[in-house]
């Protein structure tokens, strides 16, 4: 007896057949927008290798914040952009300072309709631009730097956030901010560890959104791109160490990682959709090479299907209102 052809492509006729077996959806709220804020801004400041994203004012800020709980997003990603800096980052732990003020700022704006989250790290605050303090020598000193995370992280959930997210890449970091948060009662303040973070040439335009310090790089603490069994070492640590969910940054050259971190750990897993995969998005764009926002959809959807329950993306608001 001979068998009907098999014919895949019935599948594929109508737009909404497609609907109908795609394996992998995004969805509003799996998407979180990072957002800059700027000490002293009094309108918002474009960020030049970043087409379409600025430096907030604490008012445009608190705006954005509202637009993204009416979209249903996962989440607000905030960062400070301080007037002025120091070596050991002092802005970062300042209850005035810009972050936690914003912090406090989001938090009174949407409550509980939208999980406000703040970048654990001293990078943005020191003049020196590394992510920690430093010894005499110049090398970046782990535990002295775990020190000031832990007030920083104090800080933090004091000022309202329910997310923090150290992102430093310092050894045992997670593990001492759960003691600091859990001994100063912040017991459900949420950890999301940038667990395995590579020292990448991506990270270019977003130096230039925090105004970063930094002179040389940070690949003595940052992981090595060839790498992958590292990472997925360096995700069961911060999970022993008490964090809820783990992310791999950046993401696009990292999809193997995601795909192995995601097969690994037993707690949800982000991505970080940096900002050299927007900008060159955003500029093959701009010349006519591509298609804006279906590259924008395959970008966010290869990350998903490799297997991030999470993406931290500057195209959360835009998508999600066309999801």
């Amino acid at each position: 007896m001979a068998f009907p052809v098999t014919r895949p492509r019935r599948l594929r006729r109508t737009p909404a057949l497609r609907r109908l077996v795609a394996e992998t959806h995004l969805d509003a709220g799996q998407l979180i927008l990072p957002a800059f804020v700027r000490e002293g801004a009094s309108e918002p400041v474009p960020i030049s290798s970043m087409p379409g994203v600025v430096q907030h004012t604490r008012d445009t800020l608190r705006k954005a914040a509202a637009q993204a709980a009416e979209l249903g997003l996962g989440g607000i990603m905030l960062f400070g952009v301080p007037e002025h800096k120091d070596a050991r980052g002092s802005g970062a732990v300042d209850p005035d300072g810009i972050l936690n003020v914003a912090l406090a700022d989001v938090k009174a704006e949407v409550g509980d309709a939208l999980p406000v989250m703040a970048d654990l790290c001293l990078d943005e605050f020191t003049d020196h631009g590394h992510c920690g303090v430093l010894t005499a020598s110049g090398a970046v000193d782990n535990d002295a730097t775990l020190e000031l995370y832990a007030e920083m992280a104090r800080a933090q959930a004091a000022a309202g956030a329910d997310v923090v997210g150290p992102s430093g890449m310092m050894d045992g970091q997670v593990g001492v901010i759960r003691a600091a948060l859990d001994g100063a009662g912040h017991q459900d303040v949420v950890i999301l560890a940038y667990a395995v973070k590579y020292a990448s040439a991506f990270y270019g335009p977003f130096r230039e959104a925090v105004g970063s310090s930094l002179q040389g790089d940070r690949r003595t603490y940052q992981q090595d791109g060839g790498n992958v069994v590292e990472g997925v070492r360096e995700a069961l640590l911060d999970v022993e160490e008490g964090a809820d969910l783990v992310m791999v940054k950046p993401a696009l050259a990292y999809l193997d990682v995601i795909r192995a971190v995601r097969e690994t750990v037993d707690v949800p897993v982000a991505a970080y959709n940096i900002s050299g995969e927007y900008a060159m998005v955003e500029a093959a764009a701009a010349n006519g090479w591509i298609d804006r926002d279906a590259a924008i959809l395959e970008t966010l959807t290869s990350i998903r299907r490799a297997g991030a329950d999470v993406i931290l993306t500057y195209w959360a608001a835009e998508v999600a209102a066309r999801l």
